[in-house]
């Protein structure tokens, strides 16, 4: 067994930490792809949408706050992750519509009372908060000259 020090020369190529590799940019997702991604977003729009329609005017005005930020945050991941305005349109689709169709009148009443001023952002301010998101230009990806 022979003893050789840490720092000495060796044959094998020395690797840099400081170095790494630039991924190349994400790929565009194919027609398919985009598809099956819409319904998930409409999906988990929908849960997303039905949650906080029901919680945003439990603890005022935190709820209400509490579920803008929520869904301002799905749009915009939606969109980050898979990179597509689509899906997160599809995302923003899901909860605007969950919303709409608690707000209709049933036998009970509507579950979504617009009687006063929390009522009416929570109406309005997804689809506001939504649209800006999908708006904002798209940065720069990392890896892109």
């Amino acid at each position: 067994m022979q003893n050789t020090p840490s720092n000495a020369p060796t044959d094998a190529p020395a690797e840099s930490p400081i170095e790494s590799p630039i991924e190349p940019p994400a790929e565009p997702l194919g027609a398919g792809a985009t598809a099956l991604s819409s319904v998930f977003g409409v999906l988990i729009g929908a849960v997303v949408g039905v949650i906080t329609t029901f919680t945003h005017a439990q603890v005022a005005p935190w709820g209400l706050v509490a579920g803008l930020a929520i869904v301002t945050a799905l749009v915009a991941g939606f969109r980050l992750v898979f990179g597509s305005r689509i899906v997160g349109a599809a995302a923003a689709l899901g909860v605007i519509g969950a919303s709409a169709v608690l707000a209709v009148p049933g036998a009970g009443g509507p579950a979504l009372a617009l009687d006063g001023v929390p009522g009416y952002v929570w109406a309005f301010g997804p689809a506001v908060l939504s649209a800006i998101v999908l708006l904002i230009p798209a940065g720069r990806r990392r890896g892109s000259a």
